[in-house]
């Protein structure tokens, strides 16, 4: 009875690992507008779809990863192949780049595929401690995040060993949680990203 126990963990650790990888959706960059379609995150305010007019955008990080919409109480990601174009809308638009927050890599880098010592995690502390973090809060939110980054991670076999950031947590918390749950988290995630 233990083996078919141990079989069926194995199955549904397997099957919720194949759920992580919700991808960002689509978007179409228009003249003064972006069309988001196919959004995977429900808390978003673009969810399902949202037609968004250059106006109700706050500013546009793209140095790095994913690129983040800021919006006034959201951030949406648009896939790094439409960097070029966006940035013409950005600037079109009147629209300010944002400098990358690295707040979520931060408190992830203990998942990467990566050996992490203890220099390199006091480091990492302190310059979250920069950004308005304590030392507890850093833990309480690795506490809550570690078991689904993990598997997004390793489980997946994505073995990622350079960045995990905000787009990563978000996939892995939304098959982790259940519906109001995931709500709540997104909104703490979001705060996270923007604080410094």
């Amino acid at each position: 009875m233990k083996f078919f126990k141990n079989i069926s963990a194995i199955f549904n650790r397997k099957l919720f690992a194949k759920n992580l990888f919700c991808g960002i959706g689509n978007s179409e960059i228009q003249e003064n507008a972006i069309w988001f379609y196919k959004y995977p995150f429900e808390p978003s305010i673009i969810y399902p779809e949202r037609l968004v007019h250059a106006s109700e955008i706050e500013s546009i990080g793209m140095e790095f990863g994913a690129i983040k919409i800021f919006l006034k109480d959201d951030i949406v990601f648009i896939s790094a192949e439409k960097k070029e174009t966006l940035k013409a809308f950005a600037e079109r638009n009147a629209i300010p780049l944002s400098p990358y927050s690295w707040n979520w890599d931060w408190i992830l880098e203990p998942y990467l595929d990566t050996e992490l010592t203890k220099e390199h995690g006091e480091l990492l502390i302190t310059r979250l401690q920069e950004n308005n973090f304590n030392e507890t809060e850093i833990i309480k939110i690795r506490n809550e995040v570690e078991k689904s980054m993990y598997i997004y991670n390793f489980d997946t076999l994505l073995w990622e060993w350079n960045s995990l950031s905000l787009l990563d947590v978000l996939s892995a918390m939304r098959a982790t949680y259940k519906k109001e749950d995931f709500r709540a988290f997104y909104k703490r995630a979001l705060e996270i990203e923007k604080r410094n």
